[in-house]
């Protein structure tokens, strides 16, 4: 269906806010924020600054910046969809047939997985742009990390990560430290007493990466699940973090059905980290070395491959004395124009 066939008018509008305050006030993170939001949007219609839009998109264009300007929770979205939206009270997640197409979407997309790779050097490098769920790709995650367990360097790319599944990016952290459990966050959920502690594993299948060092790749698009990534390896110093600050997006949600053709992500949970306190939700998390984000790449490579270099300690072996040949003509490579 053309979006320009639905016709957006008034009493969508009114339809629209009033579903969407009565769910804010009973789902969303804070409640005293969900009152002064709902507060917030309606006051804007009953000032009519809705009563001139009739195309669906702008709507929830302009329902999202109002929705995020008490407080910037960049997770406060709404979503046109030109097409109906199945009716239902459950939550989608618990529909077999969105999740079936979900988890086809999923596969397609290789889970998030885009490229495992070794570089010259032995250096590894892992570009990850989703988290799904352990139970979907699993099995291939640890793949990818006993892939990457003998090389000297890592460089995980999360440029073009939106988020995902808490569970995975435990699983996935599990392997870069030791055998000793490490509580990463606790998620508290306004639904919830006790909060969801999320740990590394005691026991990963095959091979951990070990004290080798890791360089995380970030951009304003590091969102979501893949800015916990290297919150949580940042805050216990277990990388180095090049590019620009992330998006800023820490609280997780679900999906609300508001209308036929309007749906809301309202964030029901917090992460608080043990080591800070807090979490990444509007400051984004900060690189340690900045750089443009088409350059972050080649900046981490540089310093991965000197530090393969500065690891093999003389005398060293043949197979060593090869591999620091190898490094050096990939980093001679790098510097030459």
């Amino acid at each position: 269906m053309d979006t320009g066939q639905v016709i957006i008018d008034q009493a969508a509008h009114a339809a629209v806010i009033q579903n969407l305050t009565e769910k804010l006030k009973e789902h969303y993170v804070f409640p005293d924020l969900a009152e002064r939001i709902s507060e917030r949007i309606q006051q804007c219609l009953e000032e009519g600054a809705y009563a001139q839009i009739t195309e669906g998109a702008l709507f929830a264009k302009t329902l999202t910046e109002h929705l995020q300007e008490v407080n910037l929770d960049k997770h406060l979205r709404v979503f046109w969809s030109p097409e109906p939206l199945p009716e239902q009270e459950d939550p989608a997640h618990q529909n077999p047939e969105i999740v079936e197409e979900w988890r086809l979407g999923a596969s397609l997309d290789n889970y998030g997985l885009y490229r495992v790779e070794r570089l010259a050097g032995n250096v590894g490098y892992l570009d990850i742009r989703a988290f799904f769920p352990p139970e979907w790709a699993g099995d291939l995650a640890v793949a990818a990390m006993n892939f990457l367990a003998n090389a000297s360097a890592l460089i995980v790319d999360l440029r073009k990560n939106g988020g995902g599944h808490p569970a995975m990016v435990a699983l996935i952290t599990s392997y870069l430290f030791g055998d000793e459990p490490v509580l990463l966050n606790s998620f508290h959920w306004r639904t919830e007493e006790t909060p969801r502690q999320s740990w590394t594993l005691p026991y990963v299948p095959g091979k951990r990466f070990g004290d080798k060092p890791i360089y995380l790749l970030t951009s304003k698009d590091t969102f979501s699940g893949g800015e916990e990534f290297v919150y949580n390896l940042k805050t216990r110093q277990r990388a180095t973090l090049i590019g620009e600050p992330t998006g800023g997006g820490a609280h997780p949600g679900r999906i609300h059905r508001l209308h036929p053709h309007f749906e809301a992500s309202i964030p029901g949970g917090r992460p608080v980290s043990p080591i800070t306190g807090t979490n990444w939700e509007g400051t984004g998390v900060i690189p340690d070395i900045p750089a443009d984000p088409e350059q972050a790449l080649p900046v981490a490579y540089r310093l991965a491959l000197q530090s393969v270099i500065e690891r093999i300690a003389e005398p060293a072996s043949a197979p060593f004395r090869r591999l620091k040949d190898e490094a050096q003509a990939a980093l001679q490579g790098l510097e030459t124009p």
